[in-house]
């Protein structure tokens, strides 16, 4: 079920006027916002931080579902924002038509302290990478001139 669903009782109503049958009785339901899915219809949106150098290098990770966990594989380069789908993981279909999937949305979790160490790595990363590897770095500027040449 879901919120807006109504549910209806035939017979248990209010009495009709003038000793007339009882009407029926319509329930509205309201579900309460889960803390790590978001629904939409059959399917479940759920949103899960992964490390920089997961996204980087690639990972085998588990992400809750609503029965259990499961793993998933992270390619190496994924982004924030991607979706991994796990089929049949979402929520039952109310007529029996079948199961939603789990859309799982991962985000890149950048670090905010680092110690001289990884700092002095990251330093020498970026020495060594080409700065025409992720032209989607550019500045909105730089793209909007590329885009009126």
């Amino acid at each position: 079920m879901d919120t807006g669903a109504r549910l209806r009782s035939a017979g248990n109503g209010e009495g009709g006027i003038r000793g007339g049958p009882s009407g029926n009785l319509y329930v509205v339901l309201h579900v309460k916002p889960h803390e790590l899915f978001q629904r939409e219809g059959d399917d479940l949106i759920c949103e899960v931080p992964i490390s920089f150098v997961q996204a980087a290098l690639g990972a085998e990770i588990e992400v809750p579902t609503l029965s259990s966990k499961a793993n998933i594989k992270i390619p190496p380069g994924t982004q924030t924002g991607t979706v991994f789908r796990l089929k049949g993981k979402g929520v039952k279909n109310v007529q029996g038509y079948g199961v939603g999937d789990l859309h799982v949305r991962v985000h890149v979790e950048v670090p905010t302290h680092l110690n001289a160490a990884q700092r002095a790595k990251l330093e020498e990363f970026a020495e060594r990478c080409d700065p025409n590897v992720n032209p989607q770095t550019k500045s909105f500027f730089e793209k909007a001139k590329d885009l009126f040449r």
